[in-house]
């Protein structure tokens, strides 16, 4: 897979994260797309929509919902986005960055309904965003801290290409920067 990248053209090849609508990501599977005001209003409503998984959103879904629609000012080309199949399939989790950058590292975090885990689609979409979120001004590195308790977690996290940097008896810090993605 190539470097996501936004495109506000509308072709693509299916083995790449070409191009999408203006603050789009494409990847083989995957739409990784900001979250709409009606969205965000659905989620902090309760409501539902024909458009999403059965099991979305999941708690963490709902927390972001409510933290941007508090702070609609998080809502930019860097932020948290909605992780949608391709072709038409429904909306299955969410993915972010945690902004602004510290010391130029900034935070991803992820979540995957239940009823859509275990296909990869988590480390998709993280390799996606961190590979676009070392393309921001200021960002040198990106980084998850995961609990060794969720192995599942720490898996994605090695799929997607980051490293383990440091851990101690219940977390494990990852990191990433862009050699880590380089291609030969």
């Amino acid at each position: 897979m190539s470097s996501p990248t936004p495109s506000s053209s509308s072709s693509s090849s299916s083995s790449s994260c070409p191009s999408g609508p203006a603050g789009v990501l494409l990847t083989d599977r995957l739409v990784l797309r900001p979250w709409a005001p009606d969205e965000l209003a659905a989620v902090v409503g309760d409501s539902r929509r024909a458009d999403w998984a059965p099991d979305f959103p999941a708690e963490g879904d709902r927390v972001i919902a409510g933290f941007l629609t508090e702070h609609p000012e998080g809502i930019t080309p860097y932020g948290h986005r909605l992780v949608v199949e391709r072709d038409g399939g429904p909306v299955v989790g969410s993915i972010g960055l945690f902004w602004p950058p510290s010391d130029g590292a900034i935070e991803v975090g992820y979540g995957i309904v239940a009823s859509r885990r275990g296909r990869g689609y988590a480390s998709e979409a993280t390799r996606a965003l961190a590979e676009f979120a070392l393309t921001a001004p200021g960002v040198d590195a990106v980084y998850a801290n995961v609990e060794l308790s969720n192995p599942a977690s720490v898996r994605v996290l090695e799929k997607a290409g980051l490293r383990r940097l440091t851990s101690d008896a219940t977390t494990a810090r990852f990191r990433a920067v862009a050699a880590d993605f380089a291609r030969p």
